[in-house]
Order: structure tokens, then C-alpha cells, then sequence
């Protein structure tokens, strides 16, 4: 049985200058001070966490840069409270895009736009919440957060072994894969090389199987001036692909590029895939929540 959360909204804004929409209409900045107000607020999140005994934190659908290295940022990973807490200062500062949501077992922090941190826990709140008000912050609490994931779609094919099986059949092929929402990495499939890439694969990662459909450059070019949106992928001169959408705007951009590239693919956007799956847990447990079409 899942226990209900107690849920605060932890902001630097009275809630006596809010209107009757709710909407903040006070004098208080809702740019990061990167100072006090931003340490306060971490603090609390904090001494949530510690009143509920947590002392770690998984990531959850990731969005923009976060750590440095891909590796240390990735759906499922869990972090030190001290290195979440790195991710929630970078989400207050909106620092590149960065976002992520943050749970534990009966616990979770959400960040919004403008300084609004929200956190959820089954465990003890009155220190936390009195903390916040000694630091100068209004603990409010709220039904539920704004940022509450969307329960998944459907079920997502595993990318298990049969899935790994069956892609040298597939060949000549390429395969994306999405590991945070909106960066892709490709690969190209070749049949001796399928444990290699399945074990170079991020975790949770969405993968989709594409037709390799690499021609020259010239062709792609000319492709490319015929559509408004596609996945545009092309092979640099030393091997490696790149992919990214593409949309008329972006035509200039890329144009150089696909010159510059040993050969070049335009996938139009409706395109079907020939497979898709989701990275499970090692136990075989998909619990990424994102759903590739089929």
C-alpha cells in the first residue's frame, strides 16, 4: 500500500502577496540569489531528508546537462544526499536546462521555475518546517506537487536478450538511444559487435532501431531541402555519428556539417522504427518511464 506523502512548497515569497490566483505579487527576486536564500533552501531539503532517514537519492527522469560526465547522470542513478543537493542548487540557478526529479523511498523533491522548491515525505516534518521559517522561508503545504510524474503510457519492450538477438537481423542498421529526454546518442549495428554496444548502452536508456539509410552527403543535402522536420545523422570523418532533429530553421546550421561528413542520413520524422525497447534494471524490471512508439 503506498503512503500518502505530506507535500510543502518551500519559496522565498509571503503567501499574504499572492493574489487570488495564487500568483506571487511581492517585491522578493524570483532570480536565485546564489547566496542566502539559496542556501536556506537547501538546508531545508536537507533536513527533510534527514528527518526521514535519507540518505541517498535517485534520479528520475533527467533532463538537460547535470554532472559533469554522462555517466554520473542517468535515470536510476542514486546520489549522495550531498551530491543531490549539487543538483538541486544547479535546478534553483535553472543552470543549462538541468532538471531532474529526486526520490527516495517514501520521499521525493521536485524544483519549478523561480525558486519554488517543492518536497514530499512520509516522514516527520514539523523541524524541517520550523527550520524554514527560522531561515526566513515560507514552508506551505500544498495537496500535491506540480511535478508529479505521469504514470508510463503502456508497457514498454524490454531490451532483453531477445531484443539484442534479434537486432543483427536487422542489420544494416543504426540505433538511437535516448538516455535523458531530448540527448541521443547513435550507433551503428554490425552483427560481432552487439555485446559491445549492449554494454555500452546507458541504463534506462530508450532505444530505437532505425533503417540505415547513410548515402552521401550530396543526397542527404538534397534531401534535407525537401522537409520541415527530420532526424538528421551523419558520420564524422573519424567514424563516430551524430544525430540530432533538424528543422527548416536549422538547414543553414547543418548545412556545413553534412558537407564536412563522410556520409549522411535524412530519417523523416513519421518515419516507423524497425524496433524500440527500454533498458530494464538488471533484475529485468523496466522502470524507466520512458515510452518509445512502437
Amino acid at each position: 500500500m503506498t503512503v500518502p506523502l505530506t507535500v510543502h512548497r518551500i519559496t522565498p515569497y509571503d503567501p499574504a502577496d499572492r493574489d487570488e490566483r495564487g500568483h506571487y505579487r511581492g517585491e522578493v527576486s524570483d532570480s536565485s540569489d546564489q547566496g542566502p536564500v539559496e542556501a536556506a533552501q537547501l538546508a531545508v531539503v536537507r533536513a527533510f531528508a534527514e528527518a526521514h532517514g535519507v540518505a541517498g537519492l535517485e534520479i528520475r527522469d533527467p533532463e538537460g546537462h547535470g554532472l559533469a560526465e554522462p555517466e554520473a547522470y542517468h535515470d536510476g542513478l542514486c546520489l549522495p544526499l550531498d551530491t543531490a543537493l549539487e543538483l538541486v542548487r544547479g535546478m534553483i540557478r535553472e543552470d543549462d536546462g538541468l532538471w531532474c526529479r529526486l526520490e527516495a523511498d517514501g520521499f521525493f523533491v521536485h524544483v519549478g521555475y523561480d525558486r519554488y522548491v517543492y518536497v514530499g515525505t512520509a516522514g516527520p516534518v514539523d523541524a524541517p518546517v520550523a527550520l524554514a521559517a527560522a531561515l526566513g522561508l515560507f514552508p506551505e503545504r500544498i495537496d500535491a506537487s506540480p511535478y508529479e510524474p505521469e504514470p508510463p503510457t503502456g508497457p514498454a519492450r524490454p531490451a532483453d536478450d531477445a531484443f539484442w538477438r534479434a537486432l543483427p537481423s536487422a542489420a544494416p542498421a543504426l540505433l538511437q538511444e535516448t538516455w535523458l529526454a531530448g540527448a541521443s546518442r547513435w550507433h551503428r549495428i554490425t552483427p560481432g559487435a552487439v555485446d559491445t554496444l549492449r554494454a555500452a548502452v546507458f541504463p534506462r536508456a530508450e532505444l530505437t532501431v532505425r533503417p540505415d539509410l547513410l548515402t552521401t552527403p550530396e543526397a542527404a543535402l538534397a534531401a534535407l531541402a525537401g522537409t520541415d522536420g527530420a532526424q538528421v545523422v551523419w558520420e564524422q570523418p573519424d567514424g563516430r555519428l551524430t544525430g540530432r532533429p533538424a528543422y527548416r530553421e536549422d538547414h543553414p546550421e547543418l548545412v556545413p556539417l553534412l558537407h564536412a561528413a563522410r556520409a549522411a542520413a535524412v530519417l523523416p520524422e513519421d518515419a516507423r522504427p524497425l524496433l524500440t525497447a527500454v533498458m530494464p534494471d538488471a533484475d529485468g524490471v523496466v522502470r524507466s518511464r520512458l515510452r518509445p512508439h512502437p
